[in-house]
């Protein structure tokens, strides 16, 4: 693993008396990392607890150094955390341009700008002049990702993004992360599909009832039907 950029100790969260996070942990560095597991494990209040949107009733999360559990997801932000969320969650009447152009300001000097978002996603800078509701799903999820980089931020979370995509747009997606992971850019991504998981990353974290419960590489899940039907529920 490469030198720690985020710690993740002992975290509980939930919701009301209702504990959905139990005592979760793990550790990344500059790279890409999945967290795969069944529905109703608790991967998508993970992500909010990451983000602010949940706030923890126990554990630390540990970014670059200092802690960020507790703080209000602008703060986290702005300490270098950008979210690609589940569902997307964009404007249906901005145009991708305006998504983007929104955001750039703070982008001068910078590695992600509206620019480089159009040279990683060409397909976007064909439907720059379309507003959020017009474009296809692949679509959404480009300008999505897009949005999130502007942000320059050193690590990305991302939650399902290949769910309801096409496999053409999912390749398009996981070629994407390889390069951004090339370019020194964390990826932390929640993944229910599983060929999409091990093409990302070699490191996949296995959730269970709220907590890490084992680590495999990517050759060892994608490998195993045995696995995989213990850990994903897939069956033969």
């Amino acid at each position: 693993m490469a030198d720690e950029l985020l710690r993740v100790d002992g975290l509980c969260a939930g919701y009301g008396a209702s504990r959905v996070l139990d005592e979760m942990s793990f550790t990344m560095g500059t790279e890409a990392v999945c967290i795969v597991g069944r529905n109703g494990m608790g991967k998508t209040t993970f992500c909010k607890a990451m983000l602010g949107l949940v706030r923890p009733t126990a554990g630390e999360i540990v970014f670059a150094g200092k802690r960020v559990d507790g703080l209000p997801p602008e703060k986290i932000a702005r300490r270098g955390i950008a979210y690609v969320p589940q569902g997307r969650r964009l404007f249906p009447s901005l145009t991708v341009d305006e998504h983007l152009t929104m955001l750039a300001k703070a982008t001068r000097g910078k590695r992600w700008t509206p620019a480089a978002v159009y040279e990683l996603f060409p397909r976007l800078a064909e439907r720059r002049r379309n507003g959020g509701a017009e474009l296809s799903g692949g679509e959404q999820q480009m300008l999505a990702v897009g949005r999130a980089l502007l942000l320059n931020a050193p690590l990305m979370i991302m939650d399902e993004p290949s769910e309801g995509l096409a496999p053409l747009i999912v390749d398009t997606l996981i070629d994407a992360v390889r390069r951004l992971v090339g370019e020194g850019v964390a990826v932390l991504v929640v993944e229910q599909n599983l060929r999409a998981a091990t093409e990302i990353a070699e490191r996949q974290l296995v959730m269970s009832a709220g907590r890490i419960e084992t680590e495999l590489t990517a050759a060892e899940l994608s490998g195993s039907r045995e696995l995989q039907n213990q850990y994903l529920g897939v069956s033969a």
